[in-house]
């Protein structure tokens, strides 16, 4: 089922950390390398993308053993657990569940058998024709709640073929966003859908190859940029090298959200670095939203970019007027009603000195809910800010995504049955700005009809027919 608690609290929420992407991926081939500790160092990289759980695959060409479990990678794995991970191939996953409960059982890589080995998988995005693709599962092929299960299983089902062959007819038929990366006891796979929705990037090492979600995780183990992974392109890595199959034409639609908060600002995206747009972003805020203030401070640190190019625009000086607490993560213990009635404060709290008799203006990525950015403006007010001007570096969300970020209806969202006016005064703030679509997607530099931007504007560029999003899931789980 599609990530949603199902009731939603008006209370301010501590543990409220923003909308999540489904996953993080990474893959290396490596003969003569520690292709565990790779990617362990590659899922550190790519923490951010999932937070629940943490996986490796690993073969050392006739078996392949995986090891996963609840938690953040450096939970789950330590260097006695690495140490039984050898071999020269190995895939890597952190998950945030958008589609199935979080729960042990759906921690990836996944890993099926099939008539000549095993099969392990992971996967980023979300497929919105589960149910279509369950109906051709053998009975008893799986019992698991997620698409990525039915993928696995679907790919493992004709083992009398390669793998690369099964691939090549299987993901025609699948719809959704997918960044893959799989393998069986000798070879790295790695494909990613028609749509290109969500990234996938291949990098050189001396010895080999990785395949990850963002060209930061390459940084984090010496791996040289090569390029993305094409939509519709299924990669092959093995002794004889990279080959490439296009199993369909690309019809690119990066997501544009990557851009707002899902990537690391280490990151590049088409040749341009993230930390570069969202400060342009923020420029460009201030230009469509001018305001008299004394100073811009951000929502740490997921603001902080935007924030810096709204107060080079502006001349506004730039601060920081929030504290942030790093260490309150999704495993923090629930919060008592006393403890919850001081809401966001667990997670940040005022520069009191710093905010006192100024008008301000803060900078955040985005408004899913309103929680967060309502319990901000209260603490600044009791901190002594005369005015509170909030700047968001993205356009209202306003419509689902079914293509792996966890928000799911247009019920959890505010904007979308709310007005601009009617969120600033729910927020209690002076004044409201969001970032037009338009000027969000010129500072991308990547020209509108490659992006995804249904969250904004609600036009899906894989049609979705809402009613049977997650289907399958609610059958196998009931």
């Amino acid at each position: 089922m599609l990530k949603g608690d199902g009731h939603l609290s008006h209370d301010l929420d501590p543990l409220d950390q923003g909308p999540k992407d489904a996953c993080g991926v990474f893959g290396v081939w490596a003969p003569g390398e520690d292709v565990s500790k790779l990617t362990y160092y590659g899922l550190y990289a790519l923490q951010h993308r999932g937070q629940e759980s943490a996986g490796i695959a690993v073969s050392e060409g006739t078996r392949i053993l995986v090891y996963k479990d609840m938690g953040l990678v450096a939970q789950v794995f330590d260097e006695s657990v690495l140490g039984t991970l050898r071999g020269h191939l190995a895939i890597g996953h952190c998950r945030y569940s958008t589609t199935g409960s979080s729960v042990w059982e759906n921690a990836q890589p996944t890993l099926n058998s099939t008539d000549v080995g095993g099969l392990a998988l992971a996967h980023n995005g979300n497929l919105i024709n589960t149910g279509e693709l369950a109906v051709r599962l053998a009975p008893g092929a799986t019992r698991a709640t997620t698409d990525t299960e039915v993928l696995t299983a679907l790919l493992a089902q004709d083992g009398s073929r390669p793998i690369e062959d099964a691939a090549a007819e299987l993901l025609p038929q699948v719809r959704g966003a997918y960044s893959l990366v799989f393998m069986n006891e000798t070879t790295l796979f790695a494909a990613r859908d028609p749509q290109g929705v969500r990234p996938l990037v291949l990098g050189r090492l001396e010895r080999g190859w990785v395949v990850a979600s963002e060209t930061a995780a390459l940084d984090i183990v010496g791996a040289v940029f090569t390029r993305e992974i094409e939509p519709g392109e299924l990669l092959t890595i093995d002794e004889r090298g990279v080959r490439s199959r296009r199993f369909a034409l690309a019809e690119p639609k990066g997501c544009l959200f990557e851009y707002v908060y899902l990537a690391r600002p280490d990151t590049s995206i088409a040749g341009r670095g993230v930390q570069a747009t969202r400060v342009e972003v923020g420029r460009q805020l201030a230009r469509e939203h001018p305001v008299d203030a004394d100073l811009v401070i951000p929502t740490p640190e997921s603001g902080t970019p935007a924030a810096i190019g709204y107060a080079e625009q502006s001349g506004i000086p730039y601060g920081q007027g929030l504290v942030k607490n790093s260490y309150v993560g999704r495993t923090f213990i629930q919060p008592s009603q006393t403890i919850r009635q001081l809401g966001i404060r667990l997670k940040l709290n005022p520069l009191r000195e710093i905010v006192q008799g100024k008008r301000l203006v803060v900078v955040d990525d985005s408004i899913v809910r309103g929680n967060t950015q309502r319990a901000i403006v209260k603490m600044l007010r009791e901190a002594g800010a005369t005015e509170v001007h909030v700047r968001i570096s993205s356009p209202p969300v306003s419509w689902p995504c079914f293509y792996g970020i966890d928000f799911a209806t247009r019920a959890e969202l505010i904007a979308g049955s709310l007005t601009v006016d009617e969120i600033c005064d729910s927020l209690g703030a002076d004044s409201l700005g969001y970032i037009s679509l338009e000027g969000l997607t010129q500072a991308t530099t990547i020209p509108a009809n490659r992006l995804c931007r249904a969250c904004f504007d609600g036009d899906y560029p894989i049609p979705v027919d809402q009613d049977q999003v997650g289907k399958y899931v609610l059958e196998v789980k009931v």
